[in-house]
């Protein structure tokens, strides 16, 4: 079978910057293991399949991969397939608004909505594509002491924030280990250290790490790290913002309710520089939805043949 793929670099709007992305059109779901392979062959941090929909209503549905195994949800995917789709014409856009329409994950659905088009000749510059998370953020287990955490982030306790909002796991489909930092500088010596952050890996059932600094109003920098997935370090991370939400509603003070909005930057310490967009929606007592946006950029085209 021959299949067509394009690449594209995400959470940027110019090539050689955010998270690369392969892109594979298939008009029939290839075998798990198939994937699995073309997902290592890109070797990218995620490789998405766009298959035919599951469901009526939906405009496609979308198969994701890291080089070592499948995803049930992730932003970077799910945005970039959003842009390759609407760029190469397989998604009908209005002309004068924007696009609503829904992807199908192994989480669930996922509304995207893709800006209108700004002029007859704007290529593939699409603009920035929001989507709805398919889940609200969920806190796993208490972490480890300060000492435990900042070893397996090659730092020093100093280094790590213990309040308001210390170290916490938090999930919307996919869990990751939320550590902030006191600096830029502290989040620039962070890395995944090879002998103490498996075992805290294991412990707390994480699929990473994401060392962050809070820079200005609801702004925050970060980084990610998943070794055992095959990403050494990850340039920008969809999953991990949309559940990053439950640390940033801890850092805003009385939880009333509102819309928060904040801009995630990651991917600067690899020269890839990434912005990623995070709303979120609470009442009273809990965030009642969350929304990823970001832009993206084709970069290549080819085919592969599978066996």
């Amino acid at each position: 079978m021959r299949l067509r793929f394009v690449t594209a670099d995400v959470f940027t709007d110019r090539v050689f910057a955010g998270n690369p992305l392969a892109v594979v059109f298939a008009p029939l779901c290839p075998p798990v293991a198939v994937m699995q392979a073309v997902a290592r062959e890109f070797n990218l941090s995620e490789t998405v399949f766009v298959l035919p929909p599951g469901q009526t209503g939906h405009a496609a549905a979308l198969r994701i991969f890291t080089p070592t195994s499948e995803l049930p949800f992730a932003g970077h995917p799910t945005i970039g397939a959003a842009h390759a789709l609407a760029a190469t014409g397989r998604l009908a856009r209005a002309a004068d608004r924007a696009t609503d329409a829904v992807l199908g994950v192994p989480l669930g659905p996922v509304p995207i909505r893709v800006p209108a088009p700004a002029s007859p000749d704007a290529g593939d510059a699409i603009g920035e594509i929001w989507l709805t998370v398919p889940t609200v953020p969920t806190t796993g287990a208490p972490p480890p002491p300060l000492s435990d955490l900042a070893a397996a982030l090659g730092l020093e306790p100093a280094d790590l924030v213990a309040a308001p909002a210390g170290p916490r796991v938090a999930s919307c489909g996919v869990p990751f280990l939320f550590v902030p930092l006191c600096d830029l500088a502290a989040l620039g010596r962070a890395r995944a250290d090879p002998v103490h952050w498996p075992p805290v890996a294991a412990a707390l059932g994480v699929l990473g790490v994401y060392p962050y600094v809070r820079v200005a109003e609801r702004v925050v920098r970060a980084r990610m790290f998943a070794p055992a997935t095959g990403i050494p370090e990850d340039p920008a991370t969809g999953s991990a913002a949309a559940a990053f939400a439950a640390c940033l509603d801890a850092l805003t003070g009385p939880r009333v309710p509102e819309t928060q909005r904040w801009r995630i930057d990651q991917g600067h310490e690899l020269g890839r520089p990434s912005t990623l967009a995070l709303a979120f929606d609470r009442d009273a007592a809990a965030i009642t939805q969350v929304r990823l946006g970001g832009r993206a950029v084709l970069v290549t085209e080819g085919t592969i043949d599978l066996p």
